[in-house]
């Protein structure tokens, strides 16, 4: 189990995918993506292997919630600075997003 104060630690805020490009050195379908999280964090590159799922177009200009307190890690020489959130059941993967228009670099609580 997670405690309470455990997840607070967590940050989750919503952030703009401006750019999804293929992440060509990657041995499983990855997208390098571009994501704006708004002024007090910026821009960060988040790597996802989610290529065989979504287009380009379905991701860019979409708004998604992401995790940007991770350590960065190395993908096939890239390195991914958060976490795209997602929901999985089987074969379907869909992205969590906000439901209403929502500023980027929102809390996710």
């Amino acid at each position: 189990m997670v405690t309470i104060d455990e997840f607070k630690n967590i940050d989750i805020r919503v952030g703009k995918i401006l750019e999804a490009s293929v992440h060509e050195k990657a041995r499983n379908p990855m997208y390098v993506l571009r994501i704006d999280f708004g002024g007090e964090i910026g821009e960060r590159t988040i790597v996802a292997g989610i290529r065989d799922r979504y287009t380009k177009e379905e991701l860019e200009g979409r708004k998604i919630a992401c995790v940007v307190n991770l350590e960065p890690k190395s993908v096939a020489g890239v390195v991914s600075n958060g976490m795209i959130l997602a929901a999985e059941s089987g074969e379907t993967l869909s992205l969590l997003v906000p439901d209403r228009d929502i500023e980027q670099g929102s809390r996710v609580h």
